[in-house]
């Protein structure tokens, strides 16, 4: 027989074998995707809820998410939490746009057994992880009261248990936390208005003593009191690039004024309030209901950090360091750029920081954005510092 026949039989099975992979194909990615499908499925209302959950809270939908604590997949209210350990260190996570509470802890194409950081941090820090879940389509405003009131709740209805507190946020999850933040501390500082008031109101007119409830209004948000860190994860400090771009294109083809390009634009801008509200990262009611609000420049608050607390930056580099630094600065890990994560307009003149705040920044090289989510240098990160 001739040399080249004795490898007809091998090349036969390599060229079945080759067919029989080919013919599979189709039905391993349809399981892929039924898998894949199925474990993704929880992100239905979270997805729903960020592009269209302002209108579905308007239309009072009982799709649109109210924020809430969540344990085992469903709501939790305080009450119910039933703390036991007391003065126990307590870690809130907070999750991004069209994001939900298990973002923190499970991934279906994480390693069979691994968990995320949620349930490593209590583990190994002993501390007590609670996850949050928001309709990330309502104004960032509007998100951030209500997490000054859920928190507030929090600490009155568990006032031994809870220790120190470490609130982390992913995206908008950072930005909700800094404007749950400032609506706290406004209210201390109206209740100290109001006793100021008050006392000269209770000089000038004789017989008339108002005595105002300034414990009250302080104990509005007693959180502040037990909050130490914030770590805020890939987010856009100073507005995303990608939702500025959007805002632009809307407002040039509305310029254009051709039937098209108006029904474009209008498509366009029916993104939610919370998307809208990234551009310029607008944390304060007064801002988005401004006349000018969907100005270029529109007014924007100056939301300042808290005093005592200690701010951790935590940003990903997506492009590799080869790449110009003009472009890795811009795109950042791919949603929000360098600028924005690090804040220039909030953390960036140290000067103007109030008494006894604190900011660290932290750069984890070819991290994309979700990426941020299971980085273990990242977790090395929030365990040394929580």
């Amino acid at each position: 027989m001739p040399d080249s026949d004795s490898h007809l039989p091998s090349r036969f099975r390599r060229a079945l074998g080759a067919v029989r992979r080919a013919a599979l194909l189709p039905v391993r990615g349809a399981s892929y995707l039924v898998r894949s499908g199925q474990a993704h499925q929880h992100f239905f209302l979270p997805v729903l809820n960020g592009a269209l959950g302002d209108q579905l809270a308007a239309r009072f939908d009982k799709r649109a998410i109210r924020m809430s604590f969540r344990r085992g997949g469903q709501d939790v209210t305080v009450a119910d939490l039933r703390l036991s350990e007391p003065r126990q260190k307590t870690v809130v996570f907070v999750h991004g746009l069209m994001g939900d509470e298990l973002i923190w802890q499970t991934g279906f194409q994480d390693p069979p057994g691994s968990r995320r950081y949620g349930p490593r941090l209590a583990e190994e820090l002993h501390c007590r992880a609670l996850y949050l879940r928001f309709n990330s389509g309502l104004h960032l405003s509007e998100n951030g009261r209500e997490l000054n009131r859920i928190l507030t709740e929090l600490v009155t209805t568990w006032p031994d248990a809870i220790g120190e507190l470490v609130l982390v946020g992913h995206s908008m999850g950072g930005l909700i936390i800094r404007s749950a933040g400032y609506y706290g501390i406004q209210l201390i500082v109206k209740s100290e208005e109001l006793r100021v008031n008050s006392t000269e109101s209770a000089a000038a007119e004789e017989g008339q003593l108002l005595t105002p409830n300034s414990q009250l209004l302080t104990q509005k948000a007693p959180w502040l009191a037990h909050l130490r860190s914030v770590f805020l994860i890939g987010t856009p400090n100073d507005g995303s690039w990608l939702e500025q771009n959007s805002h632009l294109t809307a407002r040039l083809l509305e310029r254009i004024n051709l039937f098209p390009t108006r029904f474009l634009s209008k498509a366009l801008n029916q993104r939610s309030n919370g998307i809208k509200d990234l551009r310029c990262s607008i944390l304060v009611d007064e801002d988005w209901q401004d006349a000018h609000a969907n100005d270029l420049t529109p007014p924007r608050t100056a939301v300042l950090p808290l005093p005592g607390v200690r701010y951790h930056i935590l940003m990903g580099s997506w492009l590799r360091a080869t790449r110009p630094s003009a472009l890795r600065e811009y795109f950042g890990d791919g949603l929000v750029g360098h600028g924005s994560a690090r804040g220039h307009a909030t953390f960036g003149d140290e000067a103007a920081l109030p008494t006894g705040a604190n900011v660290r920044t932290a750069v984890f090289s070819q991290q994309h954005h979700g990426g941020l989510l299971t980085h273990p240098e990242v977790f090395q990160y929030l365990k040394q510092w929580a």
